[in-house]
């Protein structure tokens, strides 16, 4: 008969896995310590929340700020050009003795200057004579038959003018349409297609 194994026979008294014990009480927390952990919690991202939304607000103003300095420089700008314009005007009226030829020169000058103030605050020309009529950058007052391709401006009664990419104001024209059919070419058909005009609508 065998005896037991010493060495492999289990002991009662010793545990069957060499673990220490797990410290209860450094891996739960009372529920004053919760409360505290969580109300610590809640402070910073209150703090952080605070911070956030100064800085979006602290953003917001110099935006506006930076935005309002940028159209009083623009006003500016623009102003100061004018004052050539308000000299030369001065200038030609307080001059009694200028002959035609002088004044005339004058009014030159001042447009001159004018037009240099419009180049630096982007404000140009709206290209219409003899021009397809375009509706984002003209107004058309009446419609003239003519021999021009109908659509085509005739005659601008009031310049129009753009600033940047914008309409300042449209110019304000005649355009050209097709001559009414006579009683000889509407039978022959020359009225045909290619003799209508497009449609334009005078302003009233």
């Amino acid at each position: 008969m065998s005896m037991p194994d010493e060495q492999n026979t289990p002991n009662p008294d010793q545990p069957l896995h060499d673990k220490p014990e797990l410290d209860t009480a450094s891996v739960w927390l009372s529920d004053e310590e919760k409360l505290a952990a969580a109300q610590n919690e809640i402070a910073a991202l209150k703090d952080q929340h605070l911070r956030a939304v100064a800085e979006q607000e602290n953003i917001r103003k110099r935006n506006a700020q930076e935005v309002q300095s940028a159209r009083d420089y623009a006003a500016r700008d623009f102003a100061f050009a004018l004052l050539a314009v308000k000299d030369t005007l001065e200038m030609v009226l307080k001059d009694e003795q200028s002959t035609p030829q002088q004044l005339k020169m004058g009014v030159d000058m001042t447009l001159k200057n004018m037009v240099t103030a419009f180049e630096r605050a982007k404000v140009k020309e709206v290209k219409a004579e003899k021009a397809k009529f375009d509706p984002n950058l003209h107004q058309a007052m009446t419609q003239i038959e003519s021999t021009e391709t109908p659509g085509t401006v005739l005659q601008v009664f009031q310049k129009g003018y753009t600033i940047g990419d914008r309409v300042l104001r449209p110019a304000m024209v005649a355009v050209a349409k097709a001559p009414e059919a006579t009683e000889g070419n509407v039978d022959t058909g020359q009225s045909g297609a290619g003799s209508s005009s497009p449609s334009v609508e005078p302003h009233a």
